[in-house]
């Protein structure tokens, strides 16, 4: 039975993040790996994809994942301090990074250079313990990760700090740059490669899993799952192969809302908003909602005159220029049902009812719909956690 989120968002603008939405795709993810015999690292970087780190982490754990990842050394020791011990893996740092504190607090670390080994390796003589390594290769995506020439150099030197029990090679991986398209002949030649770099590991005495999967190919690709899957988009219901919500086994995690802030009524000929890019044909209702550019609402997002929000259980179009803190919302010349102040406009959610969906503002901009939900700005968005059965915000 679904639970309606209150109607009532209480501050001014909110982001609405559904628990029960994660636990539910980190269930489908984590069920898929585990039919082949793989782990689960459920990715929360970027303070998990803007529907908070730690509360994401927790309602993944509890879900069936067992691994969370991350980008830097400061959102891994966030997990810690959050109280969160689960295996945790950092892959991208600086070079003058310190990396005793993650060492000391069991953060596994991404390698990808001899350099990048020794700063680690300090890290661990400084903090007393072994570090954790997981050797990154490229395998094609030409990003982080060691080339395929210096990496038995690197698979060298690591198997010599193992040995004299500076750390342990916990992993081989690297990271896919077509996997949204399940069979792309680039990530069967990634997968190749990571084999080799894996057989070279092993070749020196190592005894490394491997991890390869993002979202899609946890989703699409089971030979490719090895020994752990790395979902992140996916986790917060947004799908990898951008179906539409109604299309996707996944459920969208995340609602931006805002209260009405005023509703009147203008004559035909009135001009909305910057520049008049708008003007009312006939006497209308007019309803401001205090969402705009400093929130996460980009002003291009209107410019072809499609926005629309979720109001009054209707969808109603954005008239006028996005402003930094409010658009301007239509309610047509009869206003049925009535909308007033302090009723709840849906900029975004699950799409349930026909409300507007990230995606289909991804489609709108031209991009993705990763850069949509990190894209919201919490320092005037208040973001509430719900954490019961999955249901419609609207």
């Amino acid at each position: 039975m679904a639970q309606p989120i209150p109607t009532d968002p209480g501050p001014r603008a909110e982001v609405v993040v559904d628990l029960a939405a994660v636990r539910h795709n980190v269930g489908l993810l984590s069920r898929s790996a585990a039919e082949s015999g793989a782990a689960t690292m459920v990715v929360v970087k970027a303070d998990g994809y803007g529907h908070g780190a730690a509360d994401v982490a927790g309602a993944a754990l509890e879900a069936g994942a067992t691994w969370l990842g991350v980008c830097t050394l400061d959102e891994a020791l966030a997990l810690r301090a959050a109280g969160i011990d689960a295996p945790v893996l950092s892959w991208l740092h600086l070079p003058g990074e310190d990396f005793a504190p993650a060492v000391a607090a069991g953060v596994d670390l991404s390698v990808s250079s001899l350099a990048h080994l020794d700063r680690v390796l300090d890290g661990a003589r400084r903090a007393g313990l072994p570090a954790r390594l997981h050797l990154k290769v490229d395998t094609g995506l030409s990003r982080n990760g060691s080339t395929e020439d210096d990496w038995p150099d690197l698979v060298d030197a690591a198997a010599e700090a193992a040995a004299s029990g500076q750390c342990e090679v916990v992993a081989v991986w690297s990271h896919l740059a077509f996997a949204d398209v399940a069979h792309h002949p680039v990530t069967d030649a990634q997968a190749a490669r990571l084999d080799a770099a894996w057989r070279l590991a092993c070749g020196r005495g190592l005894r490394p899993i491997r991890h390869l999967a993002n979202s899609a190919a946890t989703m699409a690709r089971p030979d490719l799952h090895y020994d752990l899957v790395r979902p992140g988009i996916a986790v917060y219901g947004l799908d990898p192969f951008d179906r539409p919500v109604a299309e996707s086994p996944l459920r969208p995690a995340m609602t931006l809302r805002a209260r009405v802030v005023m509703v009147k009524r203008v004559r035909a000929g009135e001009g909305v908003s910057y520049g008049h890019e708008f003007t009312t044909t006939q006497d209308t209702t007019l309803a401001l909602v205090p969402l705009g550019y400093g929130d996460g609402v980009p002003r291009r997002m209107n410019f072809g005159g499609r926005m629309r929000v979720w109001l009054a259980g209707r969808s109603l179009p954005v008239v006028g220029r996005v402003c930094m803190d409010q658009v301007v919302v239509d309610c047509g010349p009869d206003d049925e049902p009535e909308v007033r102040e302090g009723d709840v406009a849906v900029l975004f959610g699950p799409g349930d009812g026909g409300g507007p969906t990230a995606q289909e503002w991804a489609d709108e901009l031209g991009t993705i719909h990763y850069e949509v939900v990190t894209g919201v700005q919490a320092r005037r968005v208040t973001r509430t956690v719900v954490t019961g059965t999955a249901g419609d915000p609207a």
